[in-house]
């Protein structure tokens, strides 16, 4: 069997060295990920050099949202096969591709065989698991429903990624368009408007205004571009730095929800999954007030998750969850009024799935029509630019036109 040597950190950051004897490389990196040691190389022994795994091991030190998907939704179908902990851990370890994601689930196993609950396994991957996951899972195990919560994770799982598939989609058009049109821009001023520049100089003709603006725009460009993309980058690390404050966020929040076409669809995919989290939550049989605790932290909107305080609130003093959603003027009325007919009948958490389905609805419609909706816009603006170059380009052709017959 080959010997593999390795070179390692443990937690304190200290190089660890030693050998393995084992069939695969790959192996060698999971059991070391067992003994909470991050690889730093490998090889076999009598090898020229240690493998460095940053292009390979450390490519996969992260879970996909989909590879978490399956892992939720395989752990289900075992788990409600009424199968041990110990044998769906080991068939998911056996069938996951990912080094980085097996060894994690290797420590959940040794975890819960250690006497650990399966949310207190995953609370220690807190990259991995969310708390709205752990939450979950915890709600579950207490109200013994762990296969119907897991069911209910991978729905909402696989909901968030195909709306964000969705929206993606919808916006591709438009980023090529934007990108096209900026490349085009940019190959202009770099090399067609120069030669126009020196073209026109010869002359002693005034220029029109569009050209004189095309040729100082391409002068300002040339002398400081860097300068350019030095402010860009300020700006973009500035911009990050004050949405990353409170304040920040929340005026972010407040304006992205009413930006013109993608506003709206902002604004009813939050309130999707606020409602979509609430239900689910509130079918596990977690106090109302611990599950509109756990929506404040995963709506995903400071401006909806401040409501949900007030929503909060309202219920802690027996006022209901109606009058805050009524007061926010954020909630469509429809929605109220199923609220309060959830709220009079005692099926809240039936109304709220039935909400979070009219606002899938309406964010599909959106999403469907987003290209309609910013087709007009494109329009515009690329027809705009483009007569605005036209203009830039050939006007000054028509006076030299002039010139030369006025010469003969």
């Amino acid at each position: 069997m080959p010997v593999f040597e390795y070179r390692a950190r443990d937690s304190s950051g200290t190089l660890v060295t030693g050998s393995i004897e084992t069939l695969h490389r790959d192996d060698v990196a999971l059991q070391l990920d067992h003994l909470g040691y991050i690889p730093v190389g490998i090889r076999e022994a009598g090898g020229k050099g240690f493998s460095f795994l940053k292009g390979d091991l450390f490519r996969n030190r992260c879970v996909s949202p989909e590879e978490l998907i399956v892992f939720t939704r395989q752990l289900h179908t075992l788990f409600s096969s009424g199968l041990s902990f110990t044998y769906a851990f080991q068939a998911l370890m056996d069938q996951t591709e990912n080094p980085y994601f097996k060894g994690v689930i290797g420590q959940i196993l040794a975890a819960i065989e250690g006497g650990s609950s399966l949310s207190d396994a995953l609370e220690r991957h807190p990259k991995i698991f969310d708390p709205l996951y752990i939450s979950m899972i915890r709600a579950g195990e207490t109200g013994g429903i762990l296969d119907a919560t897991l069911d209910r994770l991978a729905q909402m799982l696989e909901h968030a990624k195909e709306t964000e598939e969705r929206v993606r989609a919808a916006t591709r058009y438009p980023k090529i368009v934007l990108i096209s049109l900026l490349l085009a821009m940019v190959i202009l001023l770099t090399f067609v408007i120069p030669q126009f520049a020196r073209l026109y100089s010869g002359f002693k003709v005034a220029l029109p205004l569009p050209t004189r603006i095309l040729i100082g725009a391409n002068l300002f460009f040339h002398r400081f571009w860097l300068l350019l993309l030095g402010f860009g980058a300020a700006g973009g690390w500035c911009a990050r730095y004050y949405i990353a404050t409170s304040s920040g966020r929340l005026k972010w929040d407040s304006l992205k929800i009413r930006f013109p076409v993608f506003g709206p669809i902002f604004l009813k995919t939050a309130l999707s999954r606020f409602a979509r989290v609430f239900g689910s939550l509130s079918k596990t049989g977690l106090p109302i007030l611990q599950t509109l605790d756990m929506v404040t932290m995963v709506v995903g909107n400071v401006v909806i998750a401040k409501w949900v305080r007030e929503i909060r609130e309202s219920a802690r003093k027996g006022k209901g969850l109606v009058e805050p959603m009524r007061a926010s003027k954020i909630f469509p009325p429809i929605v109220i009024q199923m609220m309060a007919i959830g709220e009079e009948t005692g099926k809240i958490e039936e109304m709220l799935m039935k909400v979070s389905e009219y606002f899938d609805r309406d964010v599909e419609y959106a999403i469907k029509n987003l290209s309609a909706s910013l087709e007009p816009i494109l329009l515009v603006g690329v027809g705009g630019m483009v007569l605005f170059l036209a203009l830039a380009i050939f006007m000054p052709w028509w006076n030299l036109i002039s010139v030369f017959k006025g010469g003969h």
